[in-house]
C-alpha cells in the first residue's frame, strides 16, 4: 500500500521554513501521549520548554507526541504559535498559544509515521517533512488508554504515575474500592515483589503511594531503587494484579493470599520481599 504523505493534509499556504518540529518523548516522569490526551495545560508547558539552545526559534511549532509502544508512531498535538521568547535555559521560556485554526480538527486524531534517527527531538520542519506519512486518522480524539480490566494490567511504574497524576476516573473507579494482591516485577531481572491492599486502603490508594514515593515504603524496594536509580525504576518496574476482591472481603483472607503468592513466586528468596 502506498504511503500517504503528511504534506497532503497540510494547508495550502503551509511554509515548512516557518515551523520547528517538536517530537515529544518520555521525559522520565510522564509519557507525552498521556499528557496530550488528558492534560492540555501541561501539554502546553511541554511546548514552552526551552533547553540550552533556542530550539523553537521560528514562528510555529508543529507538535507530536510519541506512542508508548511504537517509537515510529506519533500523535499530532497541534500547531503552536510562539508569541514570545526569553533567554533563560531549562525553563518554560517560550510564550505559546494553540492555533486551532491551523489543522485544529486533526489534534489528538492524526497519527503520523516517522522513524526519527538521532537524539535531537526539535528539528527544522523541512528536514523531516518528506519522511512523515499519515498512519491513521481516528474517529474520536485520543483521551488516554482506557482501563484494560483488572486481569489485564501490565503497566510500568511510569505509566502508573501518569494515571495517578491525571486522576484517570476509569482507573480510579475500578481500583479505589477493591482489595487485592499485586506483583511488581523488574522486567529486566525478573525479581518480583508481592504486596497487598486491605483494610481501608484500596488498590488505587496503595498504588498512589508507589506513584508518589516509587518504593511504597517497602524495605526491599527501597534498596533496589537505591541500587538502580529512579529512571530505571520508572521504566522497568511493572505492576499487575494477581487477585482482587470487593472491600467487604475479610482482611485475613487477603493477607493469607499474599503469603501464598510470596511462596509461589519465591519473592522472599528471589525477589524483594523481606517478610
Amino acid at each position: 500500500m502506498d504511503l500517504i504523505s503528511l504534506a497532503t493534509l497540510l494547508p495550502s499556504d503551509f511554509d515548512p521554513k516557518e515551523y520547528k518540529l517538536h517530537c515529544a518523548v518520555f521525559n522520565g516522569e510522564a509519557f507525552p501521549i498521556d499528557v496530550l490526551g488528558s492534560d492540555p495545560d501541561t501539554w502546553q508547558r511541554w511546548n514552552s520548554w526551552r533547553n540550552v539552545n533556542d530550539d523553537f526559534n521560528r514562528k510555529f511549532i508543529f507538535s507530536l507526541a510519541q506512542d508508548q509502544s511504537d517509537p515510529t508512531l506519533w500523535l499530532f498535538g497541534g500547531i503552536w504559535e510562539v508569541l514570545g521568547r526569553r533567554p533563560e535555559p531549562r525553563q518554560h521560556s517560550y510564550d505559546v498559544v494553540l492555533r486551532e485554526d491551523l489543522m485544529g480538527p486533526f489534534i489528538k486524531r492524526l497519527y503520523v509515521r516517522l522513524a526519527l534517527a538521532g537524539r535531537n527531538r526539535r528539528r527544522n520542519m523541512e528536514a523531516c517533512l518528506n519522511d512523515m506519512s499519515v498512519a491513521m486518522i481516528a474517529e474520536q480524539p485520543f483521551d488516554g488508554d482506557p482501563f484494560p480490566g483488572h486481569d489485564r494490567i501490565n503497566h510500568s511504574l511510569a505509566e502508573i504515575q501518569a494515571i495517578v497524576k491525571q486522576g484517570r476516573p476509569d482507573w480510579r473507579v475500578a481500583l479505589e474500592h477493591m482489595k487485592g494482591v499485586y506483583v511488581i516485577h523488574d522486567q529486566v531481572t525478573g525479581e518480583p515483589y508481592v504486596g497487598s491492599a486491605y483494610g481501608d486502603t484500596g488498590i488505587w490508594q496503595r498504588w498512589s503511594q508507589y506513584a508518589l514515593t516509587l518504593h511504597g515504603d517497602n524495605v526491599g524496594l527501597k534498596a533496589h531503587l537505591a541500587a538502580k536509580g529512579e529512571d530505571y525504576f520508572r521504566l522497568t518496574m511493572r505492576f499487575a494484579l494477581l487477585e482482587f476482591w470487593s472491600m467487604r472481603t475479610d482482611d485475613q483472607h487477603v493477607i493469607d493470599r499474599e503469603g501464598y503468592w510470596k511462596e509461589v513466586l519465591r519473592s522472599r528468596s528471589l525477589g524483594h520481599n523481606r517478610n
